[in-house]
């Protein structure tokens, strides 16, 4: 089963399954800028579905929703580059986000994974305006999203929203760190359920898509390696694996594959999530 640290919002995120937005049709005229969905600007936007704000009382998350956009997360978009000023920040509701370390020669190895737990843009949290990561759709899903400028406003005021974006930045400061050990130590094999593991604590249900050419490029791994690394998994019944699809057959067996990463990155998280 998923880790602790996701049940809250997985659970609700199934709560909201039955909201249909076209019973919501917006006023005439009043059009989200390009990207973003158009969902009543109130707590059924699922704010509370994401970790980060849910350690906001109601009283604050009142007070923070006028600023939160909800936002469609599409696969292989880019939310900031490398050394771009941060312009927005995210709060996912579903979907996975990518921080990807880009190379001069192109190639790219994903430092870390953001899903329902955290946010993207937690350097404008510390107080800078860019990253040498690049922020990319993994797997696709909602987010709220807030401009760069709100959220230094809201960190100023030094109230629960920043304790909240400094825990999880603790969090993803361990799964960036232990990552790159992780890269350093560790076989393909390892590294690949590892990583399969941490996608399936954030996605509803055992199935995702990822192809071959996405997983090596985040493992940063030839595709040859990625592709025997699979099969092996396949072939002892941990995982499924056709036509650019994953499905979670035996979570058990993954995580007696995987590395100690694993188990040491979602400790942390749920210890600074749940603290």
């Amino acid at each position: 089963m998923p880790s602790a640290v996701f049940q809250h919002a997985i659970g609700a995120r199934r709560l909201l399954l039955s909201n249909n937005l076209r019973s919501n049709p917006p006023p005439p005229g009043d059009r989200a800028p390009a990207g973003e969905v158009q969902i009543p600007n109130s707590h059924k936007n699922g704010a509370r579905i994401n970790g980060v704000l849910n350690a906001l009382s109601d009283n604050e998350l009142d007070q923070l929703t006028p600023r939160l956009r909800p936002f469609q997360l599409e696969i292989g978009d880019v939310l900031y580059e490398p050394d771009d000023e941060i312009d927005h920040v995210y709060f996912p509701l579903s979907g996975i986000i990518s921080l990807l370390a880009a190379f001069a020669d192109g190639t790219t190895v994903e430092a870390g994974v953001i899903g329902t737990e955290g946010m993207a843009g937690t350097p404008v949290a510390l107080g800078v305006r860019s990253t040498p990561h690049q922020a990319l759709v993994q797997i696709e899903g909602r987010a709220l999203r807030m401009s760069a400028d709100d959220l230094r406003a809201e960190a100023k005021r030094d109230g629960a929203l920043l304790k909240s974006m400094l825990r999880y930045t603790n969090a993803m400061f361990v799964q960036v760190a232990q990552t790159a050990a992780c890269n350093r130590l560790h076989s393909v094999e390892q590294r690949l359920a590892r990583w399969l593991l941490l996608s399936h604590d954030r996605v509803e249900g055992d199935e995702f898509e990822l192809t071959q050419e996405f997983m090596a490029r985040m493992l940063g791994v030839r595709r040859a390696g990625v592709s025997v690394a699979a099969n092996q998994l396949r072939e002892i019944g941990a995982i499924d694996y056709r036509r650019g699809n994953v499905t979670v057959l035996n979570r058990a067996v993954l995580e007696g594959i995987c590395c100690e990463c694993y188990q040491l990155v979602k400790d942390e998280y749920d210890r600074s999530l749940n603290s």
